[in-house]
């Protein structure tokens, strides 16, 4: 009887710790999620305006040196203005998602954890040196 009882109370155990790193990677990707969405609406939104105002700064540029000689001049600088603000937001972008932390990273090390409580659990040799060396001191 104290097999099944124990085995129980190790079953239980375990899904309630399955349960908990459940629960914490359900929290952690909601955020992750919630953080995507309002990442991507300010990305849209300052791609929209940013957009807008290229276009009409490019074409008042272009009308105020239009009678002049130097409107190829004027159109070449500002497209070598946007090539390189474009290089560096593309270098920007790959930045971050590059050296950005690791999503999920409080689930892993919980995980991480649990391994090396169940690795310690398994090699009794362990334990029972530990506890032998703790009584000598």
């Amino acid at each position: 009887m104290a097999l099944r009882q124990n085995v129980g109370e190790l079953a239980c155990t375990l899904l309630s710790v399955v349960r908990t790193r459940l629960e914490l990677f359900a929290l952690e990707a909601g955020g992750q999620k919630s953080h995507l969405l309002a990442v991507l609406g300010y990305a849209f939104g300052a791609l929209l305006f940013l957009t807008l105002a290229v276009l009409v700064f490019s074409i008042a540029v272009a009308l105020y040196f239009w009678p002049s000689e130097q409107r190829y001049l004027a159109l070449g600088l500002l497209a070598l203005l946007y090539c390189g603000l474009g290089i560096w937001l593309f270098l920007v972008v790959r930045h971050k998602l590059l050296y950005a932390p690791m999503p999920f990273a409080a689930t892993l090390d919980e995980l991480r954890r649990d391994l090396a409580l169940l690795e310690r659990l398994r090699d009794p040799d362990d334990l029972d040196s530990r506890s032998v060396n703790r009584g000598s001191e």
